[in-house]
């Protein structure tokens, strides 16, 4: 039964780059963790003070979400979807807080020189004429992979700590693992499989949907977290770019703005009057672009007869409906 009087609870990952890119996230957002003894296991944010703040493993805080112990937790997606459980107890508020990306995948040794693909590992398997033993610490998404994919026989070993040795020590013939920039696999002499990226993954928000629900308090709270990560990840990648644009009136210079591809804005540009000594007509124009477009956006303006152009961060895009906080309240719904 959840305890409906204690205080709200989010869980972090303890250590690692999750723990060092969830608390970056949320310092972002203004919500910086509090903990100035880092061997205790609980922490305080000052500005939401309704809140504790737990650090676990990433497995544990799924574990700790499904069973209600814990309202929120930032863990990995890959680990979420392993360990939540059937009956729809967590919700995933957001999939993609931009951080802990990484692939799970099927991994061969390099010494399987004709083994290059998923498909071949049913040659591999004949070959040897036995089920081909597979170590991993996701075994359920691992099984659902080979079970609807592929057609040869496994034996799933599900294992902790390093799998890297286990082909080499005959632990296991083949692993499913997590890989992030490949050098691992590389210095033990380990290669991906075609085919064999069973999802990809980075850190995810979860929440228990039965406090969601029972909780009006914790709903807020699920609410204020969806608003300021979705508006901070929305402006990750955009700039704010404003120019000194002549024209004759603010319409004309949309028209000019509407005519180009990189600098439309989010709804379109902010176009104001510059006053200026001698009485020209000039107008400020105020635009937010994506940041791998700068250069597309510069030249632009430029065609349009912009200068003075001055380009600055963007913190925060929040608009009138967040999609994550209308998703949400649609999941509770059903």
């Amino acid at each position: 039964m959840i305890d409906l009087n204690r205080n709200i609870r989010i869980a972090l990952p303890s250590k690692g780059l999750l723990a060092e890119g969830s608390r970056k996230l949320l310092a972002d957002v203004g919500f910086r963790v509090y903990n100035p003894n880092p061997r205790q296991y609980q922490a305080q944010i000052p500005n939401l003070p309704g809140i504790e703040v737990i650090f676990q493993r990433p497995g544990d805080i799924v574990v700790s979400v499904r069973d209600g112990s814990v309202d929120f937790g930032i863990t990995g997606r890959d680990i979420y979807l392993e360990k939540r459980a059937a009956n729809g107890s967590i919700l995933e508020l957001h999939s993609q807080l931009g951080f802990g990306k990484c692939t799970l995948n099927v991994i061969v040794p390099e010494s399987w020189e004709a083994i290059n693909d998923v498909e071949h590992l049913q040659r591999k398997q004949k070959l040897l004429k036995r089920p081909l033993k597979v170590a991993t610490k996701f075994p359920n998404l691992t099984g659902a992979f080979f079970s609807e994919h592929h057609d040869f026989e496994f034996q799933l070993i599900q294992a902790e700590g390093t799998l890297e040795i286990a082909p080499t020590v005959g632990y296991a013939d083949i692993i499913v693992d997590l890989v992030s920039t490949g050098t691992t696999l590389k210095d033990n002499r380990l290669k991906p499989l075609s085919g064999g990226e069973i999802m990809s993954s980075e850190a995810s928000l979860i929440a228990n949907k039965a406090r969601l629900k029972s909780s009006s308090e914790t709903l807020t709270m699920a609410t204020q977290l969806l608003e300021f990560i979705g508006a901070h990840l929305r402006a990750n990648d955009r700039l704010a770019i404003f120019a000194n644009v002549r024209g004759r009136s603010p319409e004309s210079i949309a028209q000019l703005v509407f005519q180009q591809a990189a600098i439309g804005g989010l709804q379109g540009p902010t176009v104001s009057q510059v006053i200026t000594r001698q009485g020209q007509k000039w107008f400020a124009v105020h635009l937010i672009v994506r940041k791998n477009q700068l250069h597309q956006a510069i030249r632009e303006i430029r065609e349009i007869g912009g200068s003075g152009v001055v380009v600055s961060p963007v913190s925060y895009i929040f608009e009138e409906e967040p999609k994550e906080v209308s998703d949400m309240i649609e999941a509770l719904e059903q």
